[in-house]
C-alpha cells in the first residue's frame, strides 16, 4: 500500500507538522480523518499523481506530527493546515476532507477561503454527535481511548464484512489496522474529544468556496443525516452518493473516488 509513483517529498513543517507532496498537476490537499494518517490516502493516490501535484499532511498528534502537543481541536488543526499550505506553495488549492478531515477542511474554508478554491467533504459531518446515540458513542470512544490502545481499537472497528465495511478486504483492513495503531493513546482521547466539540453548523451559510459533498449510501459511521445538513447549509453545495459505499468508500470505490476528483476539483 505504501506510494512510490510520482514526485514524492516529505517535510516538516516549521511548526512541527509533517507532511508530504506527491504527484504533479494541479494543487490538492488531502486531510485524513480521526485515529489515521495521511498515510490513508495512498491506494487514491497512486492515481491521482500525474494529474494532481497532492500537499498530504498528518494532522496534529497523528502520524508522524504524533509528538505535537495540544491543542487538538479543529481549529487549532485548521490553522496547522493553513501554515503548512503557505510554507509549500499551496496558497489556493482544492480540498479533500475525509471524515474528521472535513469538519478540519470546513474550518479551514472559514478562516481563510482566500486557499480553497474547492471543497470536497467526504464521508464527513458538521456535527458528529447531531443525536443523543451520536454523542453516547463519541463519549464511549473517549472512555475506551482511556484505557485501551490504539492498535486494539483498530482490532475492534476494522473488520471485513462489519455493517458499512463491504467490499473491505482483508489485506486492506490489516493495512488500515496498522495505520490506526501507529497512533498514540492519549493524542487519540484528546482529539476525540475534539471531534465531540465540533459543530459548523451555526457558520455553514458563511462557506463561499464552491462545495461537493460526498458520502456513501450505506455509510451507517456517518449517517445520511449529516449529509443533508451539509447540503442544506452549505450554499449552492453540490451532492453525490456513491451508491453501495460505506464509510470506507475510499478504499472500497477508490477508482469512483478518483472519478470524482477528477470531474469536480475544478
Amino acid at each position: 500500500m505504501n506510494n512510490s509513483s510520482g514526485c514524492f517529498e516529505e517535510r516538516r513543517a516549521r511548526n512541527g507538522l509533517c507532511y508530504r507532496v506527491i504527484g504533479r498537476g494541479m494543487p490538492l490537499v488531502l486531510l485524513h480523518g480521526l485515529l489515521a494518517s495521511g498515510a490513508m490516502f495512498d491506494p487514491l493516490v497512486e492515481l491521482l499523481t500525474a494529474e494532481f501535484r497532492m500537499l498530504i499532511p498528518d494532522l496534529r498528534g497523528h502520524g508522524k506530527s504524533r509528538e505535537l502537543g495540544a491543542p487538538y481541536d479543529v481549529a487549532a488543526m485548521a490553522g496547522d493546515v493553513e501554515v503548512v499550505m503557505a510554507e509549500s506553495g499551496f496558497e489556493r488549492s482544492a480540498v479533500l476532507g475525509y471524515s474528521h478531515g472535513g469538519a478540519v477542511a470546513q474550518a479551514l474554508a472559514r478562516i481563510k477561503p482566500a486557499a480553497v478554491s474547492r471543497l470536497l467533504l467526504t464521508c464527513t459531518y458538521a456535527c458528529n454527535v447531531a443525536t443523543l446515540r451520536e454523542y453516547l458513542e463519541g463519549v464511549v470512544l473517549i472512555v475506551l481511548l482511556s484505557v485501551v490502545t490504539p492498535p486494539t481499537i483498530a482490532k475492534l472497528i476494522v473488520q471485513p464484512g462489519r455493517a458499512g465495511m463491504a467490499g473491505l478486504t482483508a489485506e486492506k483492513s490489516a493495512w488500515l489496522r496498522e495505520i490506526i495503531g501507529a497512533n498514540g493513546r492519549l493524542q487519540m482521547r484528546a482529539a476525540a474529544k475534539g471531534l465531540l466539540s465540533f459543530d459548523s453548523r451555526p457558520w455553514l451559510e458563511d462557506i463561499s468556496v464552491p462545495t461537493v459533498v460526498m458520502a456513501g449510501s450505506d455509510d451507517v459511521a456517518v449517517p445520511a443525516h449529516h449529509f443533508d445538513t451539509l447540503m442544506s447549509g452549505i450554499p449552492n453545495a453540490l451532492g453525490i452518493v456513491v451508491q453501495g459505499a460505506g464509510h470506507t468508500l475510499l478504499w472500497t470505490h477508490t477508482d469512483k473516488l478518483a472519478e470524482l476528483i477528477r470531474k469536480h476539483a475544478y
